[in-house]
């Protein structure tokens, strides 16, 4: 019964890293992506060096003017603010790439007439959502890999360094926050033959999760802290600020799991559809 189980423990990976292999495949082929790859690097290399200059400036003449006046300097951790502060703008230009990216996962398999075919092979669906989130994961995090180089870089030379936890814990908290936006948006690209809605429809659901955290942050009482516990924006400012919490894996867990299990029903759908 164990090698029974074992064995069907290593096909199911296995289906999954065929998934996943021929879908990353895609991402480095295709010259789409790296026109978003070379978008992504662009803004982001500008917004970190904006803020940096920004922060460093402003605190600097704060500084002048609490001599002046004679005021006791405050100690400011120029450092983490310039990550907080970049991180909330990686977020944002991550919130536009991030539905551009999901858009085609089922899309293209329903244009070219391959999703009949997944739908009724022997992989299962669940296998199929997860390779294919997996793969645009991947793509994902190694657009944001030379972005956590230079933040290492350049704030690692403040006087003290910046603790590589908070570095690390903010970047970590935008990898899963995309993979719950990327989970929920293979679902909606499950829906449709069409990338432009698909792409539509995934703004749309950043919309309602933007709507969230800014009623988790206007309201009060038992309200504001039920969404804020659903909001992942909420949870990821958290992280951002090195603040970890076994809540925010749960939320961003079940927001992932929630957008695989959606996407294995929809294709379910389809094949009874197509029966």
């Amino acid at each position: 019964m164990l090698s029974v189980s074992r064995h069907g423990l290593r096909v199911l990976f296995a289906n999954i890293l065929a998934i996943y292999r021929r879908e990353l495949q895609s991402y480095f082929t295709a010259p789409f992506y790296y026109v978003i790859a070379g978008v992504f690097w662009l803004l982001s290399g500008l917004f970190f060096l904006v803020v940096m200059t920004t922060i460093i400036s402003q605190v600097a003449q704060q500084d002048l003017l609490q001599q002046q006046f004679g005021a006791p300097s405050q100690a400011i951790d120029v450092p983490k603010l310039i990550l907080e502060s970049f991180l909330g703008l990686l977020g944002s230009i991550s919130q536009v790439i991030l539905p551009m990216l999901s858009m085609g996962l089922y899309t293209e398999e329903r244009k070219h007439g391959t999703l009949e075919l997944l739908a009724t092979s022997p992989i299962t669906n669940w296998c199929v959502a997860t390779g294919k989130l997996l793969a645009v994961l991947t793509f994902y995090t190694t657009l944001l890999l030379p972005v956590i180089i230079y933040q290492f870089v350049a704030l690692q030379q403040s006087t003290p360094p910046l603790s590589p936890w908070l570095i690390l814990a903010g970047n970590g908290g935008l990898i899963l926050l995309a993979a719950a936006i990327l989970s929920l948006g293979m679902f909606l690209s499950s829906l449709t033959d069409s990338t432009i809605l698909a792409a539509i429809l995934g703004f749309a659901v950043l919309l309602v999760l933007w709507v969230l955290d800014v009623l988790a942050k206007n309201t009060g009482g038992n309200l504001s802290d039920i969404l804020s516990y659903l909001s992942p924006l909420e949870h990821f400012t958290h992280l951002t600020r090195g603040i970890f919490r076994s809540s925010s894996l749960v939320v961003f867990g079940s927001y992932i799991f929630l957008g695989i299990f959606l996407t294995a029903q929809s294709i379910d759908a389809f094949r009874y559809q197509r029966n």
